[in-house]
């Protein structure tokens, strides 16, 4: 196919070239990212039903993460160590582990309407919450919701997987289609079990199926945390190897990579950032599918690129949601998901109807 080899490489290089940040300007962008990561973060400490300065959110903050004691407002160390700290820091790791599922399932199926609830992960994880919230002594076994959602997660994930295979390879095709089946059947089961709670659980219920950080603590934060430091770091490390696939498979297969380990590589770290972040936050729906390709729109497709900036957009992104979500009706708070998918499905639209070459 020597004559194929000229085209295949010059889309390659407009592919590189189109994009809004120059090469040379990539770590400018990071750091300011960094930057505007941190000062949303803080903000977003500081705003609520009661407002804190930012000076005093700063001195908290450092009070608690330096040794020695130093004076400080017992009502407003409270708020903020205790309450809006640990709810800001779990949205901007949801955001980021999100995000970096989405850039690992686009990868996979090389399509840029991928998403991480494409493979039925949040339908498989709202199974096993609303069991725990609605049959909890019964059903979960003290599992708790959290463990309840990752079990339901991990369970629609070995489903999917198994009815992707084909002659022991995982099929781009036939994973979508089996996602999207078990989907619609965790949906099925969800929709029963509502039917069968009391009417005082039901709010609850459908505030986490929405997705919701407002009942964030400390011990929400090491498991998405440590997945998402754990999949960033391996997808750095094979970018290159991320780079080919989505140059085809012959491409990759040509390069010495062992294709299907990558995609059972991809997938795993897919499933399990998205399952760790449904667990402790409910379904928050667009963001895997939003911010990457927004990201590629900025660096281009360079996943060595894509991944480290889909961390940081992702993360100040969901930051900002949950501040609009708890400030727009203050008192009261709507859940995540609500504005996710208000800015989500008309991006979806667009990109489908722009990038409608590449649905397969």
């Amino acid at each position: 196919m020597p004559s194929t080899l000229p085209a295949e490489r010059s889309k390659r290089t407009a592919a590189h070239r189109a994009h809004l940040v120059p090469d040379r300007a990539y770590s400018l962008l990071v750091v300011l990212l960094a930057a505007a990561t941190v000062v949303s973060a803080a903000v977003a400490i500081a705003v609520g039903t009661v407002p804190v300065p930012l000076g005093d959110v700063v001195a908290v903050t450092w009070a608690h993460l330096t040794p020695g004691d130093t004076e400080r407002s017992l009502l407003y160390d409270q708020i903020v160590w205790d309450f809006r700290t640990p709810r800001v820091l779990l949205a901007g790791v949801s955001g980021a582990g999100l995000s970096i599922a989405g850039v690992c399932l686009q990868a996979l199926v090389r399509n840029p309407l991928a998403d991480p609830y494409l493979l039925g992960i949040s339908s498989g994880a709202s199974v096993g919450a609303v069991l725990a919230l609605t049959f909890a002594s019964a059903v979960t076994a003290g599992l708790g919701v959290t463990g309840a959602a990752f079990a339901g997660a991990l369970m629609s994930v070995v489903l999917v997987v198994g009815l992707a295979q084909r002659a022991g390879q995982v099929a781009p095709g036939r994973l979508i289609l089996a996602g999207v089946a078990v989907g619609y059947l965790g949906s099925a089961v969800t929709s029963y079990i509502q039917l069968q709670a009391n009417p005082t659980e039901l709010r609850g219920i459908m505030f986490w199926l929405l997705g919701s950080v407002s009942g964030a603590s400390w011990s929400d934060l090491p498991a998405p945390a440590v997945a998402l430091l754990c999949c960033m770091l391996w997808l750095l490390v094979d970018g290159r190897r991320l780079n080919a696939l989505t140059m085809g498979e012959t491409s990759a297969a040509g390069l010495g990579i062992d294709v299907n380990r990558l995609r059972l590589g991809l997938l795993a770290a897919a499933s399990l950032l998205t399952a760790t972040i449904v667990s402790v936050a409910g379904g928050i729906g667009f963001v895997g599918l939003l911010v990457p390709h927004a990201v590629r729109l900025l660096v281009g497709p360079d996943h060595r690129r894509v991944v480290p900036v889909s961390l940081l957009v992702g993360a100040i992104f969901l930051i900002l949601v949950d501040l609009l979500s708890r400030t727009l009706d203050r008192p009261n708070e709507m859940p995540i998901g609500i504005f996710t998918a208000a800015l989500g499905a008309p991006f979806f639209l667009w990109l489908l109807r722009s990038r409608s070459g590449a649905v397969r």
